[in-house]
C-alpha cells in the first residue's frame, strides 16, 4: 500500500490530534451555585479533579471514539491505495484514435456518446491510475505520461509530465476528424522522444577507454507502456512494435477497444462522375455502397447538381457474410449509376437520405459524398513527333476538338511563343522537351508520354534497357486504367523506370523489372509515362490501346472526377490541398466548410498549400484577380472549389476489432477498464462516518467509563 499525499496528512494530524487531547485537559469554566445539602460536595469535587488542567486522564469511550475517527479521516488524506501489482516510475504513451470511424454513435447504451469520447473516458481513468510524485517518495518512483492524438497524421497533445491535470485536459482538448486511420506516424513519434543508446567504451580502442558515446538508430532508456485507445479499425498496425529495441524493462501495449460489436452501418465508399467519350454533355455518376448489416437492406440513394435534387434510386445492399466460418462478418456492397444531361461545371452530391442516427448507421460521415465536376469539353491535343503511324492513325478516331501533329523544332518554336495554350493535352512519342529556364523538361501542362523518360525533380530516373518483358500488376482502380486489362502486353525491350524518394511519381502499371507506366504530378504539371517504345509492344494491335488513349486524354485535361483523391478538385482527409492561383491573385482565403476562414499567401509561382485537411465538405479558395478557365466569377471575387470526402471502406466497417496485429505480437482487445490502483480513502472516510454516528449514540446515552 502506498500513500499519494502523505505530508499533507502529516501535518494535520500534528495539529488536529493535540488539540483533541488538550481540549480534555482545559479545566471547566462553572457558575456559582447554591446548593440546599452538603451531600453533593463529594460529586462536585471528583468534577473538579478530572476537569483539572495537567491531571492524569481518566477513561473516556468518546475521547477515544473521537481520536479513533480523526485517525481515519487523517490517513484518508493521506489518500492510501493498493498497488495491485503495479510499479512506479513508468512512462506511459496514451495514443488516442481520431479517425472518422471514432465519431460512430455507440460509444455507450445510449446511442448518443461516441467512440471517441468513450475512449476520453478510459484514458482520464488510466491517467487518474497513475502514481504520482511525493515528498516522501523516492526519486523516479512517479509516473509521466503523453498523449498522443492521431488519424492520417499525428501530433503530440500533451508531452510527457507527471500532473494529471494537464494530461486530463489535453486528453479533453481531442476532436474528431473526417480522416483515415494510420498508426505509423504515431508510432514514430512516440519512438522519438525516447533517448539514443549510450555505449561506453570500457575496453579502449580508437576512442579513450570510459568515454561514452550514443549510437544512432538504436534508442535506449526502459521501455514505454503504451495504451492505445481505439476501435482497432487501423489497416498498418502492423508496422508498430512494442518492443523496439528496449534495452531496461521491456515494454507494454494495452489495446482498450471501444464500440459495440452489433453496431453496423452503410455509408457511400466510392463515388466518380465521368463524361461520355463520344458525347461530353452526357454526365455518369456511379456511386458505390457498403453495408455491414447481417441482413439485406434497401437504401434511397439521392444525387443533387448544385443543391438540386435530380434523382432518387433505391438499392439493395445484400446481407453481410463472414468469408470463412468463425470469420468476422465481411461488409457487403452494392452500387447504382445515374445517368444525366450536364454540360455545364457542377457540384454533384450523393446522399442517403433518412439513415442518420439509425440503428443500422452509428456512422453519419459517410453518408454523402461531393465531387466538382468540370464543364463538358472536346480536348485539344498536339501530337509531338519524329513519325509514329500507331498514334498519327489512333489519335484522330478519338472526339477531339482539335488534333495537330507536330515536329520536335516546331514544337520548340510555338513554346518560345507561348501558343501552346491552346492544347489541353500534349502526347510526347520517344521525345522529351529541351530543359526551360528552371532547368526542366516540361513546362506547367498536361503530358501523355511514350518512349521517353522525364528525369527529377519533376519525373524520374530511367534504370537500365532490358529484354522482353509483360506487364503484371497495375492500378485497377486508377481513372486511365479502369476499364483496361494489360495481361497481354508484350514488351520488347523494357526500359524499368526508378521512382525516387520523396517523389510525387506513382507508378500505375509494373513489369518484373520495375514500373512500367507512371504518373508524375508536380505542381501545374502532370504526365502519365509509359517509357516502353509503342512500335516495340504489340499494344496498338490491342482495342485496350485505344481505350487507354482515350481514358489517359480525358483524365488529364480534366473532364473526369474521381473522389478517390486522383482529381484535381478531389482531396482526401488527412491529406492537403495543394493548388495554383494566377502570379496576380491578391486577398487569398480558405473558405472552410464548417464555415470561417483562413489567409493563405501564395509562393513566387502562385502555388498554395492548405492542409491537413481534418474535415470533410466543399473547399472554397477566394482571391481578387484573374480567374481560371473553370473558376467562377463573382465580381471581383474569383471562387474555385475543392471536395474532400472520406470514401474510406475501412472507416466504414465500424465493427470494433477483437484482436490488433502488431509486427510482433498479437494484442486482445480490453472491453472494461480496470485501474491497476485501489483507492483506499472513500473506504476510511465512511468508517469514520459510522463512528461519528455511534459516538453520537453514547453522548446522548451518557455513557462514560
Amino acid at each position: 500500500m502506498t500513500f499519494a499525499t502523505p505530508l499533507i496528512a502529516g501535518l494535520i494530524a500534528a495539529i488536529a490530534v493535540p488539540t483533541l487531547v488538550i481540549l480534555y485537559f482545559l479545566k471547566l469554566r462553572r457558575s456559582p451555585l447554591e446548593v440546599s445539602t452538603t451531600l453533593l460536595w463529594k460529586k462536585s469535587i471528583q468534577d473538579i479533579q478530572a476537569n483539572a488542567p495537567f491531571q492524569r486522564l481518566r477513561k473516556n469511550i468518546l475521547l477515544l471514539l473521537q481520536l479513533l475517527v480523526l485517525a481515519l479521516l487523517i490517513v484518508a488524506l493521506a489518500q492510501p491505495r493498493s498497488d495491485q501489482g503495479s510499479v512506479g516510475g513508468q512512462r506511459i504513451v496514451l495514443m488516442l484514435d481520431r479517425s472518422a470511424s471514432m465519431s460512430s454513435t455507440d460509444g455507450d447504451d445510449s446511442g448518443t456518446q461516441s467512440r471517441l469520447e468513450a475512449a476520453k473516458q478510459r484514458a482520464i481513468e488510466v491517467v487518474e491510475s497513475l502514481e504520482e510524485p511525493g515528498v516522501l517518495k523516492r526519486e523516479g518512483s512517479a509516473d509521466q505520461a503523453m498523449v498522443v492524438a492521431f488519424d492520417a497524421a499525428a501530433e503530440i497533445i500533451q508531452p510527457f509530465t507527471t500532473d494529471k491535470r494537464q494530461l486530463i485536459d489535453a486528453i479533453n482538448s481531442v476532436q474528431p476528424t473526417d480522416a483515415p486511420t494510420s498508426i505509423a506516424e504515431a508510432y514514430r513519434l512516440a519512438q522519438a522522444q525516447r533517448p539514443k543508446r549510450r555505449f561506453t567504451d570500457d575496453a579502449g580502442g580508437t576512442l579513450p577507454a570510459g568515454q561514452t558515446f550514443e549510437l544512432e538508430g538504436l534508442v535506449g532508456g526502459p521501455g514505454y507502456t503504451f495504451h492505445l485507445f481505439s476501435d482497432g479499425r487501423i489497416p498498418d498496425s502492423d508496422v508498430f512494435k512494442a518492443d523496439a529495441e528496449s534495452e531496461d524493462a521491456p515494454p507494454t501495449f494495452e489495446y482498450h477497444a471501444v464500440g459495440s460489436p452489433d453496431s453496423h452501418n452503410v455509408g457511400i465508399t466510392a463515388l466518380r462522375a465521368e463524361r461520355a467519350f463520344d458525347d461530353p454533355r452526357r454526365l455518369s455518376v456511379f456511386v458505390g455502397l457498403q453495408g455491414t448489416e447481417p441482413a439485406p437492406r434497401n437504401v434511397d440513394v439521392e444525387l443533387l447538381i448544385s443543391g438540386r435534387i435530380v434523382s432518387v434510386r433505391t438499392v439493395t445492399i445484400p446481407a453481410a457474410e463472414p468469408a470463412q466460418p468463425g470469420a468476422p462478418p465481411t461488409p457487403a456492397t452494392g452500387g447504382v449509376v445515374f445517368e444525366l444531361d450536364e454540360p455545364n461545371g457542377v457540384q454533384v452530391t450523393a446522399r442517403l437520405p433518412g439513415i442518420g442516427g439509425t440503428a443500422g448507421n452509428a456512422l453519419d460521415t459517410d453518408d454523402e459524398g461531393i465531387l466538382i465536376v468540370p464543364p463538358a469539353k472536346r480536348s485539344a491535343v498536339a501530337l509531338v513527333t519524329t513519325g509514329s503511324l500507331f498514334l498519327q492513325g489512333a489519335l484522330p478516331g478519338l472526339p477531339l476538338s482539335r488534333f495537330d501533329v507536330l515536329s520536335p523544332g516546331e514544337y520548340e518554336a510555338q513554346r518560345v511563343s507561348g501558343a501552346l495554350n491552346k492544347y489541353d493535352v500534349v502526347v510526347l512519342d520517344r521525345y522529351l522537351p529541351e530543359p526551360n529556364e528552371a532547368g526542366s523538361r516540361l513546362d506547367p501542362g498536361r503530358y501523355l508520354i511514350f518512349g521517353a523518360v522525364p528525369p527529377p525533380p519533376i519525373g524520374v530516373e530511367s534504370g537500365p534497357v532490358g529484354g522482353a518483358s509483360a506487364i503484371i500488376n497495375w492500378r485497377r482502380n486508377h481513372p486511365v486504367l479502369r476499364e483496361l486489362t494489360l495481361d497481354g502486353l508484350v514488351i520488347g525491350r523494357a526500359r524499368p523506370m526508378v521512382i525516387p524518394d520523396g517523389s510525387g511519381a506513382v507508378a500505375l502499371a509494373d513489369s518484373p523489372e520495375g514500373p512500367a507506366i507512371v504518373e508524375v504530378s508536380e505542381g501545374t504539371v502532370r504526365a502519365i509515362v509509359a517509357s516502353f517504345d509503342l512500335g516495340e509492344t504489340n499494344w496498338p494491335f490491342q482495342i485496350g490501346f485505344v481505350v487507354y488513349l482515350g481514358s489517359a486524354i480525358e483524365y488529364l485535361s480534366g473532364a473526369t472526377a474521381d473522389a478517390g483523391g486522383t482529381g484535381d478538385r478531389q482531396i482526401e482527409p488527412g491529406g492537403v490541398l495543394a493548388d495554383r492561383v494566377p502570379k496576380d491573385a491578391r486577398d487569398l482565403r480558405v473558405m472552410l466548410p464548417g464555415g470561417g476562414s483562413l489567409e493563405l499567401v501564395p509562393s513566387l509561382d502562385g502555388r498554395v498549400v492548405y492542409g491537413p485537411v481534418r474535415d470533410e465538405g466543399v473547399y472554397r479558395l477566394e482571391w481578387a484577380g484573374t480567374p481560371g478557365a473553370t473558376d467562377l466569377v463573382d465580381g471581383v471575387k474569383v471562387s474555385r472549389f475543392f471536395a474532400a470526402n472520406l470514401l474510406d471502406p475501412q472507416e466504414s466497417d465500424i465493427t470494433p476489432a477483437d484482436t490488433l496485429g502488431l509486427a510482433d505480437r498479437t494484442v486482445r482487445a480490453r472491453r472494461e477498464e480496470s485501474s491497476g490502483v485501489l483507492e483506499l480513502w472513500p473506504y476510511l472516510v465512511l468508517a469514520g462516518l459510522a463512528i461519528m454516528l455511534f459516538e453520537w449514540w453514547i453522548y446522548n446515552k451518557r455513557v462514560s467509563l
